[in-house]
């Protein structure tokens, strides 16, 4: 593979999935034009009245990946009369996650909800909304030392799991397999990993050949997982832990023909057609377009004083060629339970 035609496409890739981003954010919320802090409004903050409650919502990165989730909550939104503020880094960084949150918090938001970068660093900003009267909902990752009121998601060890019993089948129980993730203090990668490398350890004779972590910048991923494979170019599969490895996979196969097994987490518009064409064999998908809707209904019970379950538990699907054939593609398949 031409390494600096691949690093353009990961850049071209990267710089259009914000951009998507962004208009699909602006359009939700009816924005005469972007906002430079990347914040979206709801129609419903349009109304002629004033909304019902305002909720913030914080993404870990600016990707099309969380596109679902901004639509589904926006139509929950308007549907309540509540105002949405959207926000996300440009890539995964815990210092403008932290001052997002900061800026939610002097704003007087009525609630926000959160997919935070690093658990432990966030924890103490959650405890801080909480104590000035702002519930916090975690999706995707939690912070379950903090006082957030709920997450949103699914168990990714068990998830992880889930993968590990996935390559389990394709390789019958032998075969060499490359991993790739994002942050390392991601709580969700951190117990997807857990989960993986302790089913393929305990269950089956695969040998993981490496592991490698791009802390959310694509570009990364991409040199990655070249590096990968010029040190092992005889693996059988390719696991990605997040979607931006995903994505990264996608431009590897196409530009060196690669006939390997490729399973990623994550379904977005991108991973789903790559599934079609055969260049991803399997997707997890966490049912993410759910997320939306349950952070607004939920924010808004926790607003209203009633208590919500402490772990919305949203299911993950297994998502193959024939399942985005027979159109099944985010059918729910089993509770991560």
């Amino acid at each position: 593979m031409n390494r600096h035609m691949a690093k353009r496409a990961a850049r071209k890739t990267g710089t259009a999935a914000l951009a998507a981003v962004l208009v699909a954010a602006a359009a939700l919320a009816g924005c005469r034009e972007p906002a430079p802090s990347r914040e979206s409004v709801s129609a419903a903050a349009e109304a002629e009245v004033m909304p019902r409650r305002t909720f913030g919502i914080i993404y870990p990165m600016a990707d099309v990946y969380y596109e679902a989730v901004t639509e589904s909550a926006a139509r929950a939104a308007e549907s309540a009369g509540v105002r949405l503020i959207i926000k996300a880094p440009d890539e995964a960084n815990l210092e403008q996650q932290i001052r997002m949150m900061e800026t939610m918090i002097k704003q007087g938001v009525d609630g926000i909800a959160i997919s935070p970068i690093d658990s432990e660093a966030l924890g103490p900003l959650i405890d801080k909304a909480a104590e000035a009267g702002i519930p916090v909902i975690c999706f995707e990752s939690d912070a379950p030392d903090s006082r957030r009121v709920s997450y949103i998601g699914t168990d990714n060890i068990q998830a992880g799991e889930r993968m590990g019993r996935a390559i389990d089948g394709l390789l019958k129980g032998r075969g060499m397999v490359l991993v790739s993730t994002g942050q390392s203090d991601s709580m969700n990668l951190r117990e997807r990993l857990e989960g993986f490398l302790g089913y393929i350890h305990r269950e089956t004779n695969i040998d993981v050949l490496e592991v490698r972590y791009h802390q959310g910048v694509p570009e990364q991923a991409l040199a990655d997982l070249e590096g990968m494979i010029d040190d092992h170019p005889h693996f059988d599969a390719f696991v990605a832990l997040d979607f931006v490895s995903g994505a990264a996979s996608i431009l590897v196969w196409k530009a060196m023909g690669l006939n390997r097994y490729a399973l990623t987490f994550g379904l977005m518009p991108e991973i789903a057609e790559a599934v079609r064409n055969g260049q991803i064999t399997m997707a997890v998908s966490l049912n993410e377009h759910r997320w939306g809707a349950l952070i607004v209904e939920h924010l808004l019970k926790a607003c209203e004083g009633e208590e919500i379950p402490g772990f919305l538990d949203t299911g993950i699907s297994l998502v193959d060629i024939h399942a985005i054939e027979s159109g099944e593609g985010m059918v729910e398949t089993e509770p991560s339970d």
